[in-house]
């Protein structure tokens, strides 16, 4: 193996004897790759059962055991079981006795709204409906575990 003679390269100063090293080829893909972007998760359709994880370990949207009703989408907490709306409505319907409030597991204050309801003869029971309003208008009420409502 004979070597012919170099080729200046222009980009060097003469008298410059450094060559640029040789080029490695980028490492190999690894085995594991990154789930999908959140624009291409789609949850299955309605009356589905969800799809087992795949073998990377990770779960398609809302498929999770510790989250089978899914996450909420800003801050990842998994939704509670509870519906908002069952809960809105039960509160604004039989909200006097606390209803909803129960059904959400925030028996605190569901005795409460059923002892100022008993002790202003029925006028407190505004309270109740007021907060099944709020229910109903606002994403921040949560079940007993701190886990927010879900949407359906």
């Amino acid at each position: 193996m004979t070597q012919g003679p170099e080729t200046p390269d222009p980009s060097q100063q003469p008298g410059d004897s450094s060559v640029p090293p040789p080029y490695t080829p980028p490492p190999p893909p690894s085995a594991e790759q990154p789930p999908p972007p959140a624009e291409q998760q789609v949850p299955p359709p309605y009356g589905q059962p969800a799809a087992p994880p795949p073998a990377g370990g990770y779960a398609p949207y809302g498929a999770s055991p510790a989250a089978p009703w899914g996450v909420h989408p800003v801050t990842g907490v998994p939704y509670s079981d509870k519906s908002k709306l069952v809960a809105g409505l039960l509160q604004i319907f039989l909200g006097g006795f606390g209803i909803g409030r129960f059904y959400i597991g925030d028996n605190k204050t569901a005795v409460w709204q059923i002892v100022v309801t008993v002790l202003t003869c029925g006028i407190g029971s505004l309270w109740g409906l007021i907060d099944g309003i709020i229910m109903l208008a606002t994403d921040n009420v949560t079940d007993a575990q701190g886990r927010p409502l879900r949407q359906n």
